[in-house]
């Protein structure tokens, strides 16, 4: 069972063209008529062993604070209708099982993912909203900031143990909400993503969570020193928390130019495996959210090509292929839902709140 991390959706807005290009009655899907550069479509997904993946619902920082709550719904709308649209070939998942049982009718799983903390416009009434519309992650921040979580967007080594711009007082309210939203999530059973966010995020979130985290599409940082992957410290940590890390295919996080081969990200997934070990080891892609491709992993059709590559290495065997491949996320996603299951029979209750009242002028109440 092949499951993907990550995969981004059409604007919110779809085009009827795009309608028509992923409507069932297709003979074949458009990527393949060159209609729209696309590198995952259906069929080629189900020829391919793609067997699952979550889509992201993503908005631009910029409309943090503005609309990105309506636009993020928007985004799961879009998700939902792909699939509904296409019922023979796709079917909406949120829990393990509906995995499972997609797998058997050998549809591919659609999964719901918000990547970035700013769409929530600091309410939890809105994750929870996420939550019942079907997202089962999501990703702390993206590449801004939220008053709760730093993400990895200019850090530097003089600034992963610091909180910029914050007094005392301030970071202690900061680590407070922080840990309301990491906890809330694990009340929910909604997985915690730690792609993009800062190092210092990272360590706060395996400290705080009671349930194994992922990185939906990071690599490690030992081999492409980007602040988008992940250091060895926090593999070992992610090891003992029972998470996952997904290694994504955009060049610029394999060997930090725009340039990579299959052998690149070969060479990120064994270190994750030498580091954390090979239960705590994914597939992120990231296709369609990515301007450069690893060469030989142009689009979904590589898959196979390499997990074919990584069974050449006498030290990998179908077993751990196996885990590479999905059931890894599987295993991370059940705890996720038995650590909701626990928190439920406790009557553990939602936190209502997680940032001071907005006094400003673009609120219901301003005076």
């Amino acid at each position: 069972m092949q499951i993907t991390g990550n995969g981004k959706v059409p604007p919110a807005k779809l085009p009827r063209e795009y309608e028509r290009c992923f409507a069932a009655e297709n003979e074949r899907p458009c990527a393949t008529k060159k209609r729209f550069d696309r590198r995952s479509d259906l069929l080629l997904a189900r020829e391919c062993w793609e067997f699952g993946e979550f889509w992201s619902a993503y908005v631009p920082c910029g409309a943090a604070q503005l609309n990105a709550v309506q636009l993020s719904l928007e985004q799961i709308d879009v998700i939902r209708r792909l699939a509904e649209m296409n019922a023979q070939h796709l079917t909406l998942v949120t829990s393990v099982k509906g995995l499972i049982e997609a797998h058997r009718e050998g549809k591919i799983a659609s999964l719901i993912g918000v990547e970035g903390g700013h769409s929530l416009g600091n309410s939890l009434g809105v994750l929870r909203t996420f939550y019942g519309l079907g997202a089962r992650y999501l990703t702390l921040t993206h590449a801004c900031d939220t008053s709760w979580a730093v993400c990895s967007v200019g850090e530097t080594n003089n600034t992963q143990d610091s909180t910029p711009g914050l007094s005392e007082f301030g970071k202690i309210l900061f680590l407070i909400i922080f840990q309301a939203v990491v906890r809330e999530l694990n009340r929910l059973g909604m997985l915690v993503d730690l792609s993009h966010v800062s190092t210092r995020t990272m360590r706060a979130a395996l400290q705080t969570t009671r349930a194994p985290v992922i990185f939906s599409h990071s690599a490690a940082r030992a081999l492409c020193n980007s602040n988008r992957n992940v250091p060895d410290d926090v593999l070992r940590n992610l090891a003992k928390n029972g998470g996952v890390a997904m290694v994504p295919f955009y060049t610029y996080f394999i060997t930090c130019n725009s340039t990579a081969t299959i052998k690149d990200v070969i060479a990120h997934i064994n270190h994750i495996r030498k580091v954390a070990g090979i239960d705590h080891v994914g597939i992120g892609a990231g296709f369609d959210g990515i301007n450069f491709t690893t060469t030989g992993l142009e689009d979904v059709s590589r898959y196979p090509q390499l997990l074919a590559t990584l069974l050449e290495d006498p030290t990998w065997t179908e077993d751990d292929i196996k885990k590479l491949a999905g059931l890894n996320l599987l295993r991370v996603f059940a705890k996720v839902e038995q650590v909701r299951d626990e928190w439920h029979r406790a009557a553990v209750l939602p936190v209502e709140k997680i940032s001071p009242p907005d006094h400003s002028a673009c609120v219901y109440g301003a005076s």
